[in-house]
């Protein structure tokens, strides 16, 4: 630090305390003071401790009206240099004062105190500077300035010498000069630096009104008349403007007001002659104006311009018209505020030109008043929030994003009337109506009848459309920028007009002149066409028209003119058509026109104006309606149909005149519908969410709150059911399974009939199993009116709008009369009629409840992207896959049922806003979102149970009735297959005991299918934890039964069915509750002992045996529950209960695609792939006994290529089936579609598999079919997957790129392992499986399940000597085994595949010495080979097989010699023929051929074998072979050496060259070795030993 100068070392320091506290200001301070410190409510309490709020002078400018009275002034003085005046003037300070005359008396107290002070004070000082003739000051003085500022008041400065050695007799302070500032110049605030001379004398009289610049005479000044005080004035006043063009403006206007001519302005005189030339020159200069005082004061502007436009002013007795120029102005005025305030708007999002219309316009001259003195309005926030689309469709993103109509009303909308004055929402009413009364007078003479235009008081509203239709195009340009502004000011104009005119009782018709309405409809016309033009060029603006337009002719409808609105709607819908032919993109002028109805309908009397209660007319001259015609004849009703009752429910000419907004809004989401539509996923979105959202505004509206009432709404949507059934091909598949859409529609189509099985395969999800298969998917083609072929696919709805569409079909549905919806069923033909029945399927999976889990699932997906494969399986059992998780929860908060409290009404979430956005919900919010799913589930359910009661009701007595029953039941039970509520259950089973006590030839005659579903829902609800669930389902299921039994005094397929469904249900249902299922069954069995009825039957003894069986699957059951987690123990469990049902193929069928099933969800596809085999096997061995077909395989023997396991499908014959006893082989699979659909599911899973070469074979047998049912667009399919697997088999050809499996030998010892104990299993493991990872993997899961220390894994490959282990504890010997094959076979088993597949024996081999160790020197190094074979063919329906047979050949050294040499040699002969030729492979192998090795190398081998011609002949054949080997060996390295230079560069010769030099080496060493005789070999051979016929008699030869 630097020393301070010796100046600064003599100043005595002073200590001062300086406290800060600094805290988060809270969101509404308490007693707060604003900057004129008046109290701001609320203030409690006025001894509180006061916050005062500070003005802020920001650096940059603000924009923002005034919208309270301001009127403060700030003085800075900066600096005075008295350095040039004589005399002791040292200490000096500044008195500042606001005078309002000369007199000292006339000194204001106007200026703020400090805190300690009081609160005004006529004087303020600056702190004295001590010794300091030029003193700078840092104070800031406020002033708060009169309202009324007149040319007298000035600001006086005097100046004083302090002393600081007070003497007696002499004053304190001296007066040292004098200075003032006049605050008014030409009528303007003076602000802004003043550099001002200092007087020595007082001023003289009349001082004021002159400036201290001016040399008075007489008066002496400081530094002779220079500047020596520098002051600074600054303003923040909503009084004065401070911009000269404002300034001009106000005074001209005010001017014009008082009529004070001459006038003074600046420098010239204004005349009545020249103010008019003046005042329009100040209009068109008003654009000058400088931004920030523009807005801050553009309400005042705007207020005298409409006040020009309304009372022009006279001058000289003549009328000034000055309408166009002020229109002008205004147009520009809103354009300049609008683009300062580009991005500013308050907390409620107003914009500020917004508030000004609804808080400070009013008409001039006339402060309303209620007519005869009622009360004020009050301002609604419904309104305010209905208003805020107004403004806010200035900016695009918001005007999407507001929703128009109004579901959240403050209160019981009341009439018409009470919505005019809502809309006038204006600030300023005043209960006084004397003033208003010169303007009723003035304006009740402005009748309907045509009156000349030149009135001294005009129409604002008439004036704003007349300039507006004739104005220029550069200010029409600015006008349409901002159009929204001037249609809402004409609206509160026409508004006040009324009130104030008493005119809200007067007829629509005759509240406004024609030329009013003429100037209206040029106006609508035009600004339509802009909006029609603009589209492509300036789609923004387009759509701030639109919106604008549409918002104006919904203001209209509560004031004018119903019919006239509708005419310009009308209008403008057909200037849209026209355009739309020859529009480039008709998407952008649909999706305006589409925002144009959806503001429309918005209106708050929208129902009314619909005229819901009007009964529909027939038309004059009867035309029949669209539907009719198409119906072909009525397929219900005797009588023909009601064109009354078919038009209600059809878009048709006449529903569209009756209710002219709904037959917009309906025409309109028609239209998007189009398949041909461009753009579609947002026009369905967007027409599809306006329906939506006017629903929920109808169901939360309390004057709908009747169901009488309700039933009257939803007549203006039944238009909507029709237009929901044509759409159902393109809507979101919720059902999730091929064709599922059009499913019963095709199944009662005429053309179609007997069909409705057509591409039936098995779903290869869990989920399918878990359900059983619900249905027969049928062919997916649509039934449109017209004939099939005319079946159209558009762009297909997206899930999220099907599921809002489906919501709002729901509610019609709900909502409408039942009768009208029985009337108009009655009049469907039967393929309406299916589509109706598809619609309501589609409702129930689409809004089936997801559980909690999927929740907490969705929400952690967010972070884990990757699931593994369990997971998966789960997500796939739940059905959360794809699109319908964000669904889920998207449709959260907008559940259209109004009858549940849970639901949360918010109009601000519009239902495309992405929830998402938040990634992590809390618990509770999870726990209310499936609370609110759940409620909706059920709702949907419900009101879909309820429609088919009037559907049933409605079919009940027709011919056709079997069909459409058929297809109610499926539809009834999809929903009871479904999550559903306790509360639906209930009804649900009770429907469906209904259907089926009323019609039982439905079940027990027609289709199997349903039968079996039925008893797999009641069954799953039997297991139910909830014991009303359970009652009533197992009253389903004893009635079921006992109804069977009446008709044909047995219940087999019942019987049948209950049992496959079981198996079904145990074999694939993770959580099921065996005995819950217990306590149902008892219940049966109690019904039964019961019944009286039956008493004397034998039904109570079959129902007995029927439980009996149940039980004991359910045991099998508890005893796979034990070892699910062992994978192996379940497969074999589930293999066994199969086996057990070899005499029920239906059951054996179940079970065998229970086992694929598991296996697809362990990833075990060859298995999955195998059981389905031996499915389609058994099927085909029964449908060979019942006929025989040439193009059907003739039963097991077809598919032994496949498999030779298949064989013991064949186990079925006449003496344990007859085909045709009843219940027996009566599912879905047993027909030709269920076979094509099991052979086409097993080569899916061959091929997820990658067994390519078995996909070839099972299409060996599926061809035939499909060619005898002409099927030429599967067969298609089919070689077109056959083209993908031969080329995948090309590609892959070498092998390793698909490994099929590895196989281990496990064994089992020890009293713990129960069954397993001394068993041996191969096991077939993932490919590239490691000895150590299944040791591991079995050691960990025996080890948790018979406890630590217990489990031990037997290292070595030895036989086991049981004596030698331990009672207490489970030993596992695990052994890599490689598949074997004799040499004959190797012939067959050419590729990688053959080898790979059909694997009956494995080989594992275990080298040991005579002294116990595994190895040892050459000459005792022995190898014990074993030969595994098993029970059945890998791959099997089972990953593992037990051994059934074992063979041991120990190998002595030579023999192991022999091998290895034979091993060496194929591996030299591999690396030199490969094609293309790999050098470092050669290389590898040629080093360690040729190469000198340490020890047990092919040189010490020959050494130790070779060496000596062996004493024991039996011997001699070994060494023979072992000298041949040697010899082809020799042969293939110098093959591979000349390879090897043919394949090396310049840089490896010297390499190749070291290589042959080790060869030679190694030649010369071996040649002495390989060239000795044997001596028998050289005797000749005994005729009997020779017999070449028999070639093994050479190898057992005893020589």
């Amino acid at each position: 630090m630097r020393r301070p100068s010796s100046l600064l070392r003599r100043l005595r320091p002073v200590t001062a305390q300086l406290k800060i506290d600094i805290s988060p200001a809270p969101e509404n301070p308490h007693f707060c003071l604003s900057p004129e410190l008046l109290h701001v409510k609320p203030y409690p309490d006025p001894r509180g401790r006061p916050t005062k709020e500070i003005l802020e002078f920001p650096a940059r400018e603000v924009y923002s009206p005034h919208t309270c009275y301001r009127n403060l002034l700030y003085v800075y003085p900066h600096s005075l240099n008295f350095s040039s005046r004589q005399g002791s003037v040292r200490n000096l300070t500044v008195r500042i004062q606001y005078m309002a005359g000369e007199d000292p008396s006339q000194a204001l107290p106007v200026i703020f105190g400090k805190s300690s002070c009081s609160e005004f004070t006529r004087e303020a000082f600056t702190p004295v500077v001590y010794h300091n003739k030029s003193p700078e000051f840092y104070e800031e003085f406020k002033l708060c300035l009169p309202a009324c500022v007149t040319d007298n008041h000035h600001l006086l400065f005097t100046f004083y010498h302090v002393s600081c050695q007070p003497r007696p007799g002499t004053a304190l302070e001296t007066p040292v000069g004098f200075t003032w500032i006049p605050l008014l110049q030409h009528g303007r605030l003076r602000t802004g630096p003043f550099c001002l001379p200092v007087s020595v004398d007082q001023p003289p009289p009349s001082y004021s009104v002159l400036t201290p610049d001016v040399a008075l005479p007489g008066m002496r000044w400081v530094d002779g008349h220079k500047g020596v005080f520098s002051v600074e004035l600054m303003a923040a006043s909503s009084v004065h403007p401070q911009d000269p063009h404002l300034d001009k403006f106000f005074t001209l206007v005010h001017v014009l007001e008082e009529g004070a001519f001459p006038f003074r302005l600046k420098d010239a005189v204004l005349s009545e002659g020249t103010v008019e030339q003046e005042l329009r020159a100040s209009l068109s200069a008003l654009r000058l104006a400088s931004p920030e005082p523009l807005v801050a004061f553009s309400h005042h502007v705007l207020d005298k311009l409409v006040r020009l436009v309304v009372r022009p002013p006279v001058i000289s007795g003549q009328m000034v018209n000055l309408g166009r120029g002020a229109f002008e102005a205004m147009a520009h005025v809103v354009s300049l505020v609008h683009r300062s305030l580009e991005a500013v708007q308050d907390a409620r999002g107003h914009c500020p030109l917004a508030a000004y219309i609804y808080y400070a316009f009013r008409l001039p001259g006339a402060e309303p008043s209620l007519p005869g003195g009622a009360p004020p309005v009050t301002v609604q926030a419904a309104t305010l929030a209905r208003g805020s689309g107004r403004p806010a469709s200035l900016y695009l993103a918001r005007s999407k994003s507001v929703s128009s109509s109004n579901p959240d009303l403050a209160v019981a909308p009341g009439s018409v009337d009470d919505e005019v004055s809502r809309i006038l929402a204006s600030k300023a009413i005043d209960c006084s109506s004397s003033r208003a009364s010169s303007y009723l007078e003035a304006s009740s003479t402005a009748l309907p009848a045509p009156q000349p235009r030149p009135t001294v008081q005009k129409l604002l509203h008439e004036e704003l459309a007349l300039q507006w239709v004739v104005s220029s195009s550069p200010v029409r340009e600015a006008v349409l920028q901002h159009a929204w502004f001037f249609f809402q000011l004409m609206v509160k104009s026409m508004a006040l007009h009324l009130l104030l005119g008493q005119r809200l009782d007067t007829p629509r018709k005759l509240r406004f002149p024609g030329r009013f309405l003429d100037d209206i409809t040029a106006l609508v016309g035009s600004v339509g066409m802009e909006v029609i033009t603009r589209v492509h060029k300036d789609a923004e603006l387009a759509e701030r028209l639109n919106a604008s337009l549409a918002f104006f002719l919904s203001d209209l409808l509560s004031l004018a003119d119903r019919g006239f609105v509708f005419n310009l709607v009308r209008a403008h819908y057909k200037q849209v058509a026209t355009r739309l032919q020859s529009a480039p993109n008709p998407t952008a002028l649909l999706t305006l026109r589409l925002d144009f109805t959806r503001i429309l309908c918005s209106h708050e009397h929208y129902v009314t104006l619909n005229l819901p209660c009007c009964p529909l007319s027939p038309p004059a001259s009867p035309s029949p309606s669209v539907s009719s015609t198409t119906s072909q004849s009525s397929t219900f009703s005797s009588q023909a149909p009601d064109p009354k009752v078919a038009s209600m429910f059809e878009l048709s000419g006449l529903f569209r005149q009756q209710h002219f907004l709904a037959g917009l809004l309906l025409t309109e989401l028609a239209l998007a519908l189009e398949p041909e539509a461009e753009g579609a996923s947002l026009l369905h979105k967007k027409a599809i969410s306006a329906v939506h959202t006017l629903l929920c505004s109808h169901d939360t509206d309390p004057r709908y709150a009747e169901a009488t009432v309700k039933a009257r709404v939803a007549e203006l949507y039944l238009p909507l059911l029709s237009l929901a059934r044509d759409t159902l091909p393109r809507l979101h598949d919720f059902a999730e399974g091929p064709g599922q859409r059009s499913r019963l529609a095709s199944m009662l189509d005429s053309d179609t009939e007997g069909e409705g099985d057509i591409g039936s395969t098995i779903n290869p999800s869990v989920a399918m199993a878990i359900a059983g298969g619900p249905l027969a998917p049928g062919s997916r083609t649509s039934i449109s009116q017209g004939p099939p072929t005319a079946s159209r696919s558009g762009c297909p709805l997206s899930a999220e709008s099907s599921r809002t569409l489906l919501v709002c079909v729901l509610w019609v549905l709900k909502n409408a009369e039942p009768a009208l919806l029985q009337r108009w069923a009655a009049d469907l033909a039967l393929p309406q009629l299916g589509r109706l029945l598809d619609l309501l399927y589609l409702c129930l999976a689409a809004f089936e409840y997801k559980g909690k889990k999927a929740f907490e699932r969705i929400n952690s997906l967010t972070f884990k992207k990757s699931l593994d494969m369990k997971a998966r399986l789960e997500e796939a059992i739940l059905g959360t896959i794809g699109a319908r998780q964000e669904m889920v929860r998207r449709s959260r908060e907008r559940s259209p049922f109004g009858n549940q409290e849970n639901v949360r009404w918010r109009k601000s979430v519009t239902h495309w806003k992405q929830t998402s956005d938040r990634v992590d919900k809390t618990k509770d919010e999870m726990e209310h979102e499936a609370l609110v799913d759940g409620n909706l589930a059920t709702e949907a359910s419900l009101v879909v149970l309820d429609t088919l009661e009037i559907i049933v009701q409605t079919v009940m007595l027709s011919e056709a009735r079997e069909s459409v029953l058929g297809a109610v039941l499926k539809v009834v039970l999809y929903s009871l297959g479904s999550a559903q509520s306790a509360l639906f259950l209930q009804h649900g089973l009770a429907t469906q005991r209904a259907l089926v006590s009323k019609f039982p030839e439905l079940l027990f005659e027609e289709d199997t299918e349903l039968c079996a579903d039925l008893c797999l829902r009641l069954l799953r609800h039997c297991g139910s934890r909830i014991s009303t669930i359970r009652t009533h389902a197992s009253a389903s299921l004893y009635l079921l039964m006992r109804q069977n039994y009446e008709i044909g005094h047995n219940f087999a397929r019942v019987k049948m069915q209950v049992t496959m469904s079981l198996s079904s249900l145990v074999g694939t249902t993770q959580n099921f509750s065996e005995e819950h299922l217990r306590r149902s069954l008892k219940t049966i069995l109690t019904y039964a002992e019961e019944d009286v009825g039956l008493r004397d039957s034998t039904f109570a003894e079959q129902v007995q045996d029927l439980m009996f069986n149940l039980h004991m699957i359910l045991t099998d059951t508890v005893k796979m529950k034990e070892h699910q987690e062992d994978p192996e123990m379940l497969i074999d469990l589930m293999y066994r209960i199969a086996r057990g049902y070899q005499g029920s193929p239906d059951l054996r069928l179940t079970w065998l695609q229970n086992m694929a099933g598991k296996h697809a969800e362990l990833g075990n596809h060859a298995e999955a792939a195998q059981c389905m085999v031996h499915a389609a096997a058994l099927v085909a061995e029964y449908l060979a006994l019942l006929e025989d077909s040439r193009h059907l395989p003739v039963g097991c023997v077809s598919f032994q290529n496949i498999s030779s396991n298949v064989l013991e499908e064949s186990a079925i014959s006449d003496d344990i089936l007859s085909p045709d006893e009843e219940g027996f082989c009566s599912g879905k699979h047993f027909t030709e579609l269920g076979l094509v659909g099991l052979l086409e599911q097993a080569a899916a899973y061959f091929t997820m598999g990658g067994l390519y070469e078995a996909v070839n074979e099972v299409y060996k047998n599926l061809i035939p079919i499909l060619e005898a049912h002409r099927d030429y667009k599967k067969l298609a399919s089919v070689h077109g997957k056959l083209q993908e697997a031969f080329t995948k088999i090309m590609h892959q050809s070498s092998g390793w790129e698909r490994v099929f499996g590895t196989y281990f030998r496990v064994g089992f010892y020890g009293a713990r392992f129960g069954d397993l104990d001394e068993q041996e299993f191969v096991y077939k493991e993932p490919s590239i499986t490691k000895l150590a990872e299944i040791s591991h993997r079995l050691e960990e899961f025996y080890t948790e399940r018979f406890g630590d220390d217990v489990v031990e894994i037997i290292k070595d490959s030895n036989p086991v000597d049981k004596s030698k282990l331990d009672p207490q504890k489970a030993y596992i010997q695990i052994t890599y085994v490689e598949p074997h094959f004799d040499t004959y076979e190797l012939k067959d088993r050419v590729t990688y595949f053959d080898r790979n597949y059909g694997l009956r024996a494995f080989l594992f081999c275990t080298p040991f010495t005579p002294d116990g160790r595994a190895h040892g020197e050459l000459p005792e190094q022995h190898k014990r080979k074993t030969l595994l074979s098993t029970e059945h063919a890998f791959p099997y329906i089972k990953t593992r097989i037990r051994v059934c047979h074992r063979e041991e050949t120990v190998l002595t050294p030579v023999e192991v010699a022999i091998e290895d040499m034979q091993k060496k040699t194929r591996e030299l002969a591999f690396a030199t023929e490969q094609d293309p030729p790999d050098a470092k492979m050669l290389q590898m192998v040629l080093q360690g051929s040729v190469g000198p090795t340490v020890n047990q190398g092919p040189l010490e081998v020959a050494q130790v074998f070779l060496a000596e011609i062996p004493e024991d002949p039996k011997l001699f054949r070994h060494h023979n072979k072992l000298r041949l080997c040697f010899k082809d060996f020799c042969k293939k390295c110098e093959d591979a050496l000349r390879k090897n230079k043919a394949l090396i560069g310049p840089d490896q010769k010297e390499y190749h060259r070291e290589l042959e030099r080790h060869y030679c080496r190694l030649r010369e060493a071996l040649q002495p070795l390989l060239t000795q005789r044997l001596p028998q070999l050289l005797a000749p051979t005994p005729a009997s030993l020779r017999n070449s016929l028999n070639r093994a008699s050479f190898r057992r030869a005893d020589l």
